[in-house]
């Protein structure tokens, strides 16, 4: 995102449902998004005949027509409660609605420091048996948003810069994001993707932005916590 493309806080959508009951529905949009999830690399593996193909799509078209009967006119977007509560599952990386999303869980193990960890499998395949470079900037563009933001403020992606070191093994992975510098409405983040106890398959430096709509006075507000990419 860029501080020019008509981005407003208008577009974060304050919702006063009780946090217990986000919860209760994060737990039940997340176990179905686990399910689809399933769904979607058993389709990319599976070798059953045609027919039985033609069968599965059907079934898989009832159910999508049972959850369209109640939905959403857009797209899910940021809400936020006034317990600083907020949520965003369809956010393509750690959207607990979203089944393109691994989910990454993202630890802060401080203000300005973060790391997570995930299985990539074959939704993710771009080289064979690698990771995607484009889902590697994916994710990384991710934890560098969370890790300038740190909760504390909201901050969107200016440039973002890579260095692909060597192909990224599907399997499990590790990203680590620090920040390294900053100034006035200015971020530099530092992050790397790889395998856990190997050097870094991919290396990346971005600049973040705390947008001119969002006072500094306001940026500890909770809706921030899930606002970053």
């Amino acid at each position: 995102m860029h501080d020019n493309l008509g981005m407003t806080m208008g577009m974060f959508i304050h919702d006063e449902v009780p946090t217990d009951e986000v919860e209760r529905r994060e737990k039940a949009v997340s176990a179905l998004a686990d399910s689809v999830r399933d769904l979607v690399d058993a389709t990319i593996r599976t070798t059953v005949a045609d027919d039985e193909l033609a069968a599965v799509r059907a079934e898989v078209d009832g159910l999508v027509a049972r959850l369209r009967t109640a939905q959403l006119p857009g797209p899910a977007g940021v809400r936020y409660n006034s317990e600083g509560r907020s949520w965003n599952w369809g956010n393509a990386v750690v959207g607990r609605g979203n089944a393109v999303a691994p989910p990454v869980d993202i630890v802060h193990d401080g203000f300005g420091s973060a790391y997570a960890e995930m299985t990539l499998g074959a939704a993710y395949e771009g080289p064979p048996g690698m990771v995607h470079g484009g889902v590697s900037a994916l994710m990384l563009d991710q934890i560098m948003g969370e890790t300038a933001s740190g909760f504390r403020r909201l901050t969107m992606t200016g440039t973002l810069t890579l260095r692909y070191r060597r192909p990224l093994p599907l399997g499990p992975v590790r990203m680590e994001a620090r920040i390294a510098h900053e100034e006035g409405r200015k971020i530099t983040v530092e992050a790397q993707i790889g395998v856990r106890g190997e050097d870094a398959a991919v290396e990346a430096t971005g600049l973040f932005l705390i947008p001119s709509w969002a006072p500094l006075a306001e940026t500890e507000q909770g809706w921030s916590r899930s606002a970053e990419g």
